[in-house]
């Protein structure tokens, strides 16, 4: 059995980042603080912070921190008590649905703090493969071990430019050498959505040209000043294609990409209010999933 005061310590050092503030949190000590971690070290066998400003966990520490984190959110859904104030739920969303419906969702249970860490719908679902938070937003069906994997429905992306654009580099009909040569928007090097849509629709090509707008936004409006192309959310730009300040590459070839939801099972009661505003909102803001959802 571990002790629950230690990984509580061991919780509010990681998420405060250092000794003193943790002891200033939990009205101790700080060589109270450094006692417990020091224990819970022993006990464990293995680092669990690395002491530095800020302090920062080991992979091992942040594993710990995270079950007394969940260990706290399921006191406080069996007792009706309020969690720690600094106690926050963290997940890993893709940058599209957190800039498009994910906070809707969140904001239905104001009273949870949350961490969002923003990543791939790709590599989203590793976050909680490795432990290292309470539930994913991620394009991967199938689930990490011991979680549930709940549909969502799905992302369209329409790959999309500005008119000027398409004068300059993509002129009727786009083909693989008009692509070789223009240049394109990638969020960041494991956005693989413009290479997708690409290979669906040409096959390989030999080249490209690329620019990095990590901002779902920022993605936008530099597609719609003839920046680049790139595949942007239809959520995001159904009103700049019916006015034509954007317009599609290629008529009918939108990428459909399916969303889950996936939490451990043994967590499955204490997120049941986030599990279910996620599933409500997502239901009215992203179209159903049938058989031409792209995989």
């Amino acid at each position: 059995m571990l002790d629950y005061s230690q990984l509580e310590t061991l919780a509010t050092v990681l998420r405060l980042g250092s000794f003193e503030a943790a002891a200033q949190h939990l009205h101790v000590t700080q060589s109270a603080v450094s006692q417990r971690i020091r224990q819970l070290e022993e006990r464990i066998g293995a680092p669990l912070v690395q002491r530095g400003s800020p302090c920062v966990g080991t992979e091992t520490g942040k594993r710990l921190a995270r079950h007394a984190q969940e260990v706290a959110l399921m006191e406080a859904r069996v007792t009706g008590a309020q969690p720690d104030p600094l106690a926050r739920l963290r997940i890993a969303v893709n940058a599209d649905s957190l800039g498009t419906w994910v906070l809707e969702a969140l904001a239905e249970v104001p009273d949870q703090l949350y961490e969002i860490i923003v990543d791939d719908q790709d590599h989203s679902s590793d976050w909680l493969r490795r432990g290292e938070v309470s539930a994913a937003i991620t394009a991967q069906e199938r689930p990490p071990q011991g979680c549930n994997s709940i549909p969502l429905g799905v992302m369209v992306y329409v790959a999309s430019a500005s008119p000027e654009f398409m004068r300059k580099y993509l002129p009727q009909p786009v083909d693989k050498s008009s692509l070789e040569a223009a240049p394109m928007l990638v969020f960041n090097k494991k956005d693989t959505l413009q290479d997708v849509w690409i290979k669906r629709n040409f096959g390989l090509i030999h080249s490209k040209r690329s620019h990095t707008i990590p901002s779902t936004e920022g993605f936008v409006t530099a597609a719609r000043l003839g920046l680049g192309w790139g595949m942007n959310p239809q959520v995001l730009v159904d009103e700049f294609l019916a006015d034509g300040r954007l317009v599609r590459l290629v008529e009918n070839s939108d990428l459909l990409v399916p969303l889950f939801w996936q939490s451990p099972r043994h967590l499955s009661d204490s997120l049941a209010p986030i599990t279910e505003a996620v599933r409500r909102v997502s239901a009215e803001r992203l179209p159903p999933m049938d058989t031409s959802v792209d995989k």
